[in-house]
Order: C-alpha cells, then structure tokens, then sequence
C-alpha cells in the first residue's frame, strides 16, 4: 500500500479522502442561488429552431420554409390559397329506405323525406413561392371550416414573411 491515494485532496499530506464533486467537472464555473434561472444561450450548436407551422407537406420554421422541393428563405415569401372544395346537401339513402317502409304503416313516414345531410368534397391548395422557387400542396378538405382554419395557417405565416 506505498501508492498514493487518487482519491485525496490535492495537498493533503495524510491523503486523507475528497468528499464530493471535483470542482469544475460537469458543473457551471460560477456558483448559483437553488432556483435561480440559467441564462438562455440558444440552441445547441447544429440544431434548428422548432417548427412554427405547417400545411400539408410545406413547414414554416423561425427563418426558412421548408418543402420537399427544396428549403426557400420566410422573407418575402407570397402565399396562395385556392378553394377547391364543395359542399353538397342531399337526402341519405336510409332516409328513403325508411320513408318506404313506415309509408306503408302510416303516412308519417314521408317525414323521414326532410332528412338532409351535408357532404363535403375537395380539398383546398396552398401555394408559396420565394427565393426564385415555387411549392404547392393540397390539403383535402373535411367539412366546410377547413378553408377557415387554412386561411387562419396562411394568414400567420403571411404575418412572419412580412
């Protein structure tokens, strides 16, 4: 046992044991207050910012647009919304079935006739063009809001290429 500790504290003539950390090893240089806030650096470097938006297959980050034809810069971005949807009301077919069927019974049956549904087709297109480059993308319309809320989208990432 001739060897000397590689636990002791450095000077020590006993070699008596270090308990704890060893000072500037995975901890910051500057001692902080318990629950005081570190200072923001920004994200790791190699790292992009997060996501703001997307429609479809076009993404919106804190600077670029991001598509799968290429990256484009946000900054004077111009932004197309085309509304290729419809919406149709029409009787369902069970509502006939059934105004057939009570009609022989009793003629409260026609009142299964005043049954409508709403339908929805289509989708609606976005369309970005910026830095010399041009993307579109369809989104396929749900109901009638989906152009509401893909407006809302485009409106916002207007806002940011402004």
């Amino acid at each position: 046992m001739s060897d000397p500790n590689p636990y002791a504290t450095d000077g020590d003539p006993n070699g008596a044991y270090q308990w704890g950390p060893v000072p500037g090893y995975g901890y910051p240089q500057q001692p902080t207050l318990p629950g005081a806030p570190m200072p923001y650096t920004g994200p790791p470097a190699g790292f992009a910012g997060a996501p703001l938006m997307s429609v479809g297959d076009i993404t919106v980050m804190p600077d670029a647009i991001v598509t799968p034809s290429g990256t484009m810069p946000l900054k004077g971005a111009v932004w197309t919304v085309t509304d290729m949807s419809r919406t149709e009301e029409r009787m369902p077919t069970a509502a006939v079935v059934l105004a057939v069927v009570f009609f022989i019974f009793c003629l409260l049956g026609l009142l299964f006739l005043l049954m409508k549904e709403k339908v929805t087709t289509g989708y609606v297109q976005v369309t970005v063009t910026s830095g010399g480059r041009h993307h579109s993308t369809v989104v396929p319309a749900l109901g009638p809001q989906t152009l509401h809320m893909v407006m809302g989208q485009i409106n916002y990432a207007r806002s940011l290429s402004a």
